[in-house]
């Protein structure tokens, strides 16, 4: 695994319950300020593997990115299990919502 994803993966393991992080400050932190996309591909492959809270990880606009019927319910509602409070539009305010290490 190369240092980013290890930052990466450190940086996710360790957002706390009741919130998030947006892909880009993640790929940030990690050292790639332009590597949200690669954020996304190690949620998709590690996540099982080193047990990441993925459901954690939303856009820089505060949604969720999965679509209807592909993930987008879970998330939903492993982040209301968690006191995460959507707006009537469907976001997250990252104000308050949003993690910084």
């Amino acid at each position: 695994m190369t240092p980013f994803a290890q930052k990466a993966v450190h940086i996710i393991q360790h957002i706390p319950k009741g919130k998030v992080m947006t892909y880009g400050w993640i790929a940030a932190l990690a050292g790639n300020p332009g590597g949200a996309r690669q954020i996304s591909r190690f949620l998709h492959s590690m996540s099982r593997k080193y047990d990441l809270p993925w459901h954690r990880v939303v856009n820089s606009k505060g949604k969720i990115s999965l679509r209807p019927d592909q993930g987008y319910e879970l998330q939903k509602a492993l982040l209301q299990s968690e006191g995460i409070v959507f707006s009537k539009n469907h976001t997250i305010d990252l104000e308050a919502y949003l993690w910084s290490p």
